[in-house]
């Protein structure tokens, strides 16, 4: 497990904590998407519909990672 800081929305400091393997997909994400993790975690907390910050980081690279291999929103 990581616990990971990071600056949201340029102005407030949290802590996220991810398994290494969601870490490093992650990490993955932001360097395809040419951005900074505490980017990609701003984005995520304006639009997250859990409050547990870490379960939406989550969902957010379960989706992303269904997306990039065509799964469908009912396959899992």
């Amino acid at each position: 497990m990581k616990k990971i800081s990071v600056l949201i929305a340029g102005r407030h400091m949290t802590s996220i904590t991810l398994e290494d393997e969601f870490y490093d997909v992650l990490k993955q994400i932001c360097k395809e998407k040419k951005t900074s993790i505490s980017d990609i975690v701003t984005e995520i907390d304006g639009m997250r519909k859990t409050k547990n910050l870490s379960s939406a980081v989550r969902i957010y690279i379960l989706q992303e990672l269904k997306a990039q291999s065509n799964f469908s929103k009912t396959t899992l």
